[in-house]
């Protein structure tokens, strides 16, 4: 992990800052920035996801789902954790809290568009950040790479359901054409776009070589992107988190909560079922980590620039690499004490590898 993304979260402190005060002294800007939309689709953010989202989606082999069978029990439980539990946790934590908890202190007629982002950030697993979380883990590469791959494919399939359903479940109306649109946008053309790209680059001898230096090159303009991203999203936010700072801290409690739930019981699962902890590392943070980018495009798509919803995913954004430090930091110490149940493989019988895995770059 360089020095950006560790310190991620000072660098969305900066964007808040520079987002609220660009939006004060250039309001007709931003205005006008946000009617550049068709069918929804704010098009300058369109352009910036593409940037974030093509270069995370580059790193994913889909020729490694063959190897899906080979930790089927660490598979197992990070698909139920996904898409079984983490949605719907994380919506009954949004109910609980926002509905109910915070209902008095926060802003009424943005309850259900604050409901409605954490359940669009708890909707999609991470499939960039993760690999750095694997490597601090000491995780199995393999593993970490066929896993994101099975979530990038089932994401196609199953993001806009359960969204929907839960959406819809919070009694908030559910545009179900953008909410299509915007898995077409974020989802599948980029994951098309970054597979035939990467298929083209791999298509020579010094194949390797070119795509790593790609993911180089590309890896500072992602950034660069999601940083500018948060700066409009704070522009046009910026009178609300001045008039109540407190929402921001509000809005992490149900997150930081779901990320520490999530990740322990994906471990605790591995640790019944035996699997190695090389693999019930990387499992259980994926297990935790959210997709913010797609959430952030979603939430804008679905809301717009100025709702409750894509305040709650920059939230996200905001806590998410300390928490998932941390989570990794209990992996690596809790280590000894997961591998005294019997029957589960030490390290070094089952996961003797190098980390960096040759199919995977790291973001």
């Amino acid at each position: 992990m360089n020095i950006f993304e560790r310190y991620l979260t000072v660098w969305v402190f900066l964007c808040i800052i520079i987002g609220i005060t660009l939006g004060n002294f250039f309001n007709n800007v931003f205005q006008l920035i946000a009617k550049l939309e068709i069918a929804s689709v704010n098009l300058p953010v369109a352009g910036l996801l593409w940037l974030m989202i093509i270069p995370m989606l580059l790193k994913i082999d889909l020729r490694a789902l063959k190897g899906v069978s080979q930790h089927w029990r660490g598979v197992s439980v990070t698909l139920f954790v996904n898409w079984a539990v983490k949605p719907f946790f994380m919506a009954a934590l949004a109910w609980f809290f926002i509905y109910g908890v915070f209902e008095n202190s926060l802003p009424t007629d943005q309850l259900d568009s604050y409901v409605a982002g954490l359940i669009i950030l708890a909707a999609a697993p991470c499939t960039a950040m993760v690999f750095v979380w694997s490597h601090l883990s000491k995780g199995e590469p393999h593993f970490t790479l066929s896993q994101v791959a099975l979530n990038d494919v089932i994401m196609i399939f199953a993001f806009a359901p359960i969204v929907g359903l839960l959406l819809g479940l919070s009694a908030i109306t559910v545009p179900w054409d953008t909410l299509v649109l915007s898995v077409l946008i974020y989802i599948v053309i980029p994951l098309i776009i970054a597979n035939v790209w990467r298929g083209w680059l791999l298509n020579n001898t010094q194949g390797q070589a070119r795509l790593q230096r790609v993911l180089a090159r590309m890896h500072p303009v992602s950034l660069l992107a999601l940083l500018t991203t948060l700066i409009l999203l704070f522009a046009f936010q910026g009178d609300q988190i001045i008039n109540q700072p407190q929402v921001i801290a509000l809005l992490s409690v149900p997150i930081l909560i779901q990320v520490f739930f999530n990740s322990g019981l994906a471990y605790l699962l591995n640790r019944a079922v035996k699997s190695p902890h090389c693999i019930a590392g990387p499992s259980a943070l994926i297990g935790a980590s959210n997709f913010f980018e797609l959430a952030v495009a979603t939430a804008i798509a679905l809301f717009g620039f100025e709702s409750g919803a894509a305040l709650a995913t920059v939230v996200g954004v905001l806590i998410e690499v300390p928490l998932m430090l941390f989570a990794v930091a209990m992996v690596n110490r809790s280590r000894g004490w997961y591998e005294r149940r019997q029957g589960v493989a030490s390290y070094e019988q089952c996961c003797p590898v190098d980390f960096n895995s040759p199919r995977v770059g790291t973001k």
